[in-house]
C-alpha cells in the first residue's frame, strides 16, 4: 500500500474529486481526515473510508476561515500525532464573464478557492516540518492554462492556485515538503450536476468527463 500509515487531510472531501480521493487513499492504507464545509457529507465519506478498513475522521471546516483551518490541523495532530499529506481540494465555480460577475460573488469564490489553499498550507507546513516532511497536492484545473468561456472568476482562481503551488514548492523544498497540483478537466461533481444534466462538450478538448465512484 503506497500510503500505509500516512496521515492525510483532504479538504472538500465530502463530494466529487475529494470523495474519490479519500476512497482511493483509504484503499492505499492512509489514515484520513475528511474535511468539508458540509458536516454530513464529510461524515458519510469518512464512514465509507472506514468500511474499506481505513482509520478516518470527519471534520466540518470552512477553509476560508483561519481559525477553523487552524483547528483542523490541531484536531488532526490530536488524533494522529502527525501530518504527512494535505490535499487542497475544496473549491467551487460560478458562471459569468468579468462584466457579469458580481464583486461579492468574486470575493466569496476567491476566499474558498485561493485563500483556502493559502490557509491550509500555512497551518499544515509547520506540522509537516515536525513530521520530517510531507506532500501538498492542490486541485487546480486545466482552465489555469487555457481558460474557458463564461467562467472568469473560476479561471482566475485556478490560475492563482497554480502559481501558489509553484511558490510553495520553491519555498519549502528544503523542508522536505513537495507541492504539486493536478489539473482536472470536466468531472461529474456536484457543481456540474446542479448546473446541467451533463458537462458541456464544448468547454474543453476532453472527449469524456471524469466520474466519481458509486456510493457504497
Amino acid at each position: 500500500m503506497r500510503l500505509e500509515g500516512k496521515v492525510c487531510i483532504i479538504t472538500g472531501g465530502g463530494s466529487g474529486i475529494g470523495r474519490a480521493s479519500a476512497l482511493l487513499f483509504a484503499q492505499e492504507g492512509a489514515r484520513l481526515v475528511v474535511a468539508d464545509k458540509k458536516a454530513a457529507s464529510a461524515e458519510a465519506v469518512a464512514a465509507e473510508s472506514s468500511r474499506q478498513g481505513a482509520e478516518a475522521i470527519a471534520l466540518e471546516v470552512d477553509v476560508a476561515n483561519a481559525a477553523a483551518v487552524e483547528r483542523m490541523i490541531e484536531k488532526t495532530l490530536e488524533k494522529f500525532g502527525r501530518l504527512d499529506v494535505l490535499v487542497n481540494n475544496a473549491g467551487y465555480g460560478i458562471t459569468g464573464s468579468v462584466v457579469e460577475t458580481d464583486a461579492d460573488a468574486w470575493d466569496a469564490l476567491m476566499a474558498v478557492n485561493v485563500r483556502g489553499v493559502f490557509l491550509c498550507s500555512k497551518y499544515a507546513i509547520p506540522a509537516m516540518r515536525r513530521s520530517g516532511g510531507g506532500v501538498i497536492v492542490n486541485t487546480a484545473s486545466v482552465v489555469a492554462a487555457v481558460g474557458i468561456a463564461n467562467r472568469a472568476a473560476y479561471c482566475a482562481s485556478k490560475g492563482a492556485v497554480a502559481a501558489l503551488t509553484r511558490a510553495i514548492a520553491i519555498d519549502h523544498v528544503g523542508d522536505g515538503i513537495r507541492c504539486n497540483a493536478v489539473a482536472p478537466v470536466n468531472c461529474w461533481d456536484g457543481w456540474e450536476l446542479r448546473k446541467r444534466s451533463r458537462p458541456a462538450s464544448c468547454s474543453s478538448p476532453a472527449t469524456r468527463a471524469g466520474s466519481p465512484p458509486a456510493r457504497s
